[in-house]
């Protein structure tokens, strides 16, 4: 299995002033927090796209550039790209530089994204939201399929291409692609079909209820005639461990700010910490507490999904940077090597 970390950039509220921590600084700890993570052995970084004041990373390949020139093994890929308000032939050249800079360590994760602020901002409808992203997802694949050579394409919401060659090519003989996805069965089935590797988002209930949408994707990914040797399956799960159970206390209040913030724009309710601690035990979403707690969570989690990726996120509410520090060395020095012995 592999094991990684993913982020958003949480740019934390200062209850005092108002103000939210500078993007640079955040910038800052996110590159030592990734090259932890590469020397820790790791093996992925991901990063999200988003256009709010509550997250610093608006394109995630030009954070991973930076990224690439701090690490040496630690795959890197996007958290998601929200491929519907994106431009496929953009980011084909995006990850393309990408994999040259990181020498074929990029890969693309595309989502029709939870939040909706980028279809206003680079003029799509909501309206569109399912048929762009069908639209744009098969532009890009074709664009990956054909390395970018001799493209010829007639989009319904995108644009049409006519002998079109891209620059530069990837590293890699073809950027890999994956779908992330929440619930939605109609995605898992697209996924399957497509033959993509998927991503399940597991960020709150009882994950053991995502079995029957993880062996519907294995049912139908084998039922198009897709080869079970290059099937990819991923969790990414909120995360967050230290040296003793303590670290669920110290983690709360950052936690707590964001899931509130953004329970206040989507009239939910406030988040108590028996919610939170309910979803830390071994049946719940949350992977949070000490080492051993996180390891039994993601091998039971194996046993039930068969999974070969599962992705930590871990910057929820922009805890203090000594304390993501630590929960990242936690999880590559005493989580992932007992894990990978587990499923040797």
């Amino acid at each position: 299995m592999e094991l990684g970390i993913s982020m958003f950039g949480d740019l934390k509220l200062n209850e005092q002033t108002k103000q939210r921590k500078a993007p640079h600084q955040r910038f800052t700890e996110m590159l030592e927090q990734v090259k932890l993570a590469d020397e820790a052995g790791l093996d992925v970084f991901e990063i999200g796209e988003h256009h709010r004041a509550d997250y610093s990373v608006t394109n995630p390949q030009l954070f991973l550039s930076a990224a690439a020139a701090v690490t040496k093994n630690i795959k890197l890929g996007s958290a998601v790209t929200v491929l519907s308000s994106s431009d496929p032939v953009r980011l084909f050249e995006d990850f393309s530089m990408l994999d040259q800079i990181s020498k074929g360590r990029a890969h693309i994760m595309a989502g029709r994204g939870s939040f909706i602020e980028s279809f206003p901002l680079f003029g799509f409808s909501l309206d569109d939201y399912d048929a762009l992203f069908e639209d744009k997802l098969m532009l890009l694949l074709d664009l990956i399929d054909k390395n970018g050579t001799d493209i010829n394409w007639n989009g319904r919401l995108t644009q049409n291409l006519q002998n079109v060659n891209l620059y530069p090519k990837p590293f890699q003989d073809q950027l890999p692609v994956w779908i992330a996805v929440g619930g939605t069965p109609a995605s898992v089935l697209r996924a399957a079909r497509l033959g993509l590797p998927i991503m399940f988002a597991i960020i709150g209930g009882m994950p053991i209820n995502f079995k029957p949408l993880v062996d519907y994707y294995k049912e139908n990914y084998l039922a198009a005639g897709h080869d079970i040797a290059k099937m990819q399956v991923g969790i990414n799960s909120h995360t967050f461990l230290g040296t003793t159970s303590k670290v669920k206390d110290d983690y709360f209040p950052f936690y707590e700010a964001q899931i509130n913030q953004i329970g206040k724009e989507r009239g939910w309710g406030a988040f108590s910490k028996e919610a939170f601690l309910n979803t830390t035990q071994p049946e719940g979403a949350y992977f949070m507490g000490e080492p051993n707690a996180v390891i039994d969570k993601i091998l039971q989690q194996h046993e039930w999904f068969g999974h070969s990726r599962f992705v930590a996120h871990m910057d929820v509410g922009d805890p203090d940077h000594h304390l993501l520090m630590k929960s990242i060395e936690l999880f590559g020095t005493k989580v992932a090597p007992e894990v990978r012995k587990a499923l040797k």
